[in-house]
């Protein structure tokens, strides 16, 4: 199965999981409902900055629709190999990122980004249900990356740690693609049992 079938199959089953209608979601995602009808069909490649907007309506990170989920009857690995890891282009600005992280649950996952030289993408990044937080350490090249009102230059051996519950802009304005590693993870709070 291809990606975009992958992708088709992942949106769809989370949109069940969760009991929402196309117009439901169409109308959380601002996304139109014949959009997300062609993509759940596997008849459209939908841009990065429109599987965003589908990701934070329902409630998950840009990376869970990209997770390699493992058939109902196995048991979900904790390897991932190279050869059977989703790589997927966005159609707009030409990056790929391919979903390192094995299908085994974690709330940590893991993408290595390829960012053509001169293109930009930019995430609305609505409040999400869960407090998401990412990291990205440059591999190769140098992007800036617009979190809110705060513009970071980053270059090869950088790191920077974020919140997603702003915008976020990744521009690339050299000449050189950049390479990089995005490590993303869901903080749930517990509440601590009281002491009897």
């Amino acid at each position: 199965m291809d990606i975009t079938h992958k992708l088709a199959v992942r949106l769809r089953d989370l949109r069940n999981e969760r009991g929402l209608s196309l117009e439901v979601l169409a109308e959380r995602s601002q996304v139109s409902r014949s959009n997300i009808s062609l993509i759940e069909r596997g008849e459209s490649s939908p841009t990065a900055v429109v599987l965003d907007k589908l990701a934070s309506a329902l409630g998950v990170s840009l990376a869970t629709l990209f997770e390699n989920r493992a058939a109902p009857a196995e048991a979900p690995s904790p390897l991932a190999r190279g050869a059977k890891q989703s790589v997927w282009t966005d159609p707009a600005s030409g990056y790929t990122r391919r979903q390192l992280s094995p299908p085994l649950p974690s709330p940590i996952q893991l993408v290595e980004v390829h960012f053509p030289a001169g293109q930009r993408v930019a995430y609305e990044s609505p409040q999400r249900d869960s407090n998401w937080y990412q990291q990205i350490w440059m591999i190769e090249g140098a992007m800036q990356i617009t979190v809110g009102d705060d513009c970071w230059s980053l270059c090869a051996g950088d790191c920077l740690a974020m919140q997603l519950d702003r915008p976020i802009i990744y521009v690339n304005s050299t000449a050189q693609a950049a390479r990089y590693l995005v490590s993303l993870a869901t903080l749930v709070f517990v509440a601590p049992k009281e002491n009897r």
